[in-house]
């Protein structure tokens, strides 16, 4: 008794046959869905990491007008003045506008009405405003 092998057209079909159309609609589908998710969240992350850079660099910078006050007696004219003196070793970026111009705020000292203005403070150049509606040049 010999055993004839008979193939089955069908089956060698169903073999070979790769995804449905509809299979891989479906599969893009649940990829558009995560991908819809996961922007917005990555976009908050990079808005937050830029506030955080601003703050720190407002507060770097308000320290270095301090210290160079303190210790020379006078506030410096100038952000370059910071520079040149080494209490900072380059002017900062803000990182909201990628640009290292800022608002130098220069008022003269209260206490001594003989003294020359000079820088008191310093914000961001940027007009726009945080997740809580601050703008950032009042930070």
């Amino acid at each position: 008794m010999q055993r004839v092998a008979f193939h089955n057209s069908r089956s060698a079909i169903r073999k070979q046959r790769g995804f449905s159309l509809l299979e891989l609609m479906i599969a893009m589908f649940i990829i558009i869905i995560l991908i819809s998710v996961a922007v917005p969240s990555y976009q908050r992350a990079v808005q937050n990491a830029r506030e955080s850079v601003l703050k720190e660099n407002l507060w770097h910078m308000r320290r270095a007008i301090d210290q160079y006050n303190g210790d020379k007696g006078k506030p410096p004219q100038t952000l370059d003045d910071l520079v040149t003196a080494k209490y900072l070793r380059e002017r900062p970026v803000d990182p909201m506008t990628e640009k290292d111009d800022w608002n130098e705020v220069t008022e003269a000292d209260p206490t001594n009405p003989d003294a020359e203005p000079g820088l008191t403070d310093i914000k961001s150049s940027s007009e726009g405003v945080d997740t809580e509606g601050k703008a950032y040049s009042e930070y």
